[in-house]
């Protein structure tokens, strides 16, 4: 993969509403995009981070929960899928995609989530916490949903007036999505 500057696509842009493919295979490629994945994602301090937010559909994110305690922890993981929910947990949500909004999202308080390395290890995460929302919200991006298609449709109806006002001083025009 050609070193090339690969940034945060911010919402509306339409990848972030594309299901990701497949990884079918792994290869030097999907390493340096995991790389490069967890250098944006530590220079934004964000938590997690998956493929369609930098540009490419691939069913891929990665994670440190970690790093906010000093002891980084980075987790590449490919084809990510949850096969099983327990509970249920509200708590305060943000996006490095979504723009200047954060809100409380309910999701399952744990899950496991099956996947694989980038040596074609098979993963069996059980997560809880912090750990469970920051896998969901990834593995959501993967099937192009963002966290805001889990607030009541008055908040995302503000939010998305509140952005049109926005768009203009980020340099991004409306009209090209």
């Amino acid at each position: 993969m050609e070193q090339m500057k690969l940034t945060i696509i911010k919402y509306p842009h339409p990848v972030l509403r594309e299901k990701a493919k497949e990884v079918l295979e792994l290869n030097g490629e999907l390493a340096d995009l995991s790389r490069q994945m967890l250098e944006i994602m530590y220079s934004a301090n964000g938590l997690g981070l998956a493929a369609n937010q930098v540009g490419f559909l691939k069913r891929l994110v990665v994670i440190d929960m970690g790093q906010k305690k000093g002891r980084p922890e980075p987790m590449v993981l490919i084809n990510p899928e949850i096969i099983e929910r327990e509970g249920n947990i509200v708590g305060e949500e943000a996006c490095l995609s979504v723009v200047d909004f954060a809100s409380d999202v309910e999701r399952s308080a744990r899950v496991l989530v099956k996947a694989i390395d980038l040596n074609g290890k098979e993963l069996n995460l059980e997560a809880e916490g912090l750990f469970s929302v920051c896998l969901q919200h990834e593995i959501d991006h993967l099937d192009g949903i963002l966290f805001i298609d889990h607030i009541s449709p008055l908040k995302r109806s503000l939010y998305k007036r509140k952005l049109k006002k926005l768009l203009p001083a980020l340099g991004i025009a409306e009209k090209r999505w």
